[in-house]
């Protein structure tokens, strides 16, 4: 789960959920007396539309993942672990309005090569071609509640899938993938449309360092082995502040670690650059990388 995912998550459910329910409800925001004091008193905002609070007592206020690190008293990196792990729910939609799915709902019915041309059109719209999608990913068709679908889906090491379309993001079990080819190098990526976005813009289908797709930043704790046997390590993480956050990890740990983030400084990760700036200047679209 990314940090953008997490903080989609309604506080105002969240709360109610665990029987917090507003005092003074105005609409747009509402009145709580604090879920991290006692608190006589309304005095905890929590702005629905913007999805942010802020607690007057104390001064603080933040968003979904701030008010998860405050009641777990815990660093971001495992308020994320604690979200993926004890939220049954995925802030998720398949007709752009938020839609909730219980991971254990998803049942994979078929696994085939891609063919579909809606899945074949949504790699183009992330500008990865087609051999690249078809050799590394497949076409799952899955059913949730009695209704079918399908997604592109990315493998992870313990036979799990990664799920994409236009309109979900979601997955079977949460697992990182390693890519194994003998190399005392090592690429590491978040996610699997951004390993694929490297491969694109090197021009090659086929990745000649070892690679780890983490899948979810709280996954980080286990690639940390395969990650720290090399010699030298590749960071193309997101740039927000999960993926900062493991960027500083990595460099306390690994041997020598190039930071990669910086070549796509101006845009949140490595396929939004490709995106953004590939069709525009296909020529020059790998100078920047140190690999």
């Amino acid at each position: 789960m990314k940090a953008i995912e997490a903080n989609n998550i309604s506080i105002k459910q969240f709360l109610s959920e665990r029987g917090v329910e507003s005092a003074q409800d105005r609409g747009s925001y509402g009145m709580y007396h604090s879920p991290l004091r006692d608190d006589s008193t309304p005095s905890f905002k929590v702005d629905y539309h913007k999805n942010l609070w802020y607690d007057f007592g104390t001064g603080e206020g933040g968003t979904f993942i701030d008010l998860v690190m405050k009641i777990q008293r815990c660093d971001f990196i495992t308020a994320l672990k604690h979200i993926e792990q004890n939220q049954p729910l995925h802030s998720f939609s398949f007709h752009g309005k938020e839609n909730y799915i219980e991971k254990s709902k998803i049942e994979i019915t078929s696994i085939a090569p891609i063919t579909n041309p809606a899945l074949l059109n949504y790699a183009e719209q992330r500008v990865i071609p087609q051999s690249i999608i078809k050799e590394h990913c497949k076409e799952v068709r899955y059913r949730i509640r009695d209704k079918e679908y399908f997604a592109i889906g990315f493998k992870n090491d313990v036979g799990g899938y990664e799920l994409r379309n236009r309109y979900f993001k979601g997955c079977t079990s949460k697992d990182i993938t390693t890519l194994h080819t003998g190399s005392d190098s090592c690429l590491v990526f978040e996610g699997f449309i951004d390993a694929l976005s490297f491969l694109t813009m090197k021009g090659i289908t086929q990745f000649k360092q070892d690679t780890v797709i983490l899948n979810s930043v709280v996954n980080l704790p286990k690639a940390e082995k395969f990650i720290t046997s090399h010699n030298k390590v590749y960071a193309f993480l997101d740039n927000d502040e999960a993926g900062r956050t493991i960027t500083a990890r990595l460099k306390n740990i690994c041997k020598s670690l190039s930071d990669q983030s910086d070549f796509y400084a101006k845009y949140k990760d490595l396929n939004a650059y490709l995106s953004s700036e590939l069709p525009k200047q296909q020529k020059k679209q790998t100078r920047g990388l140190r690999i």
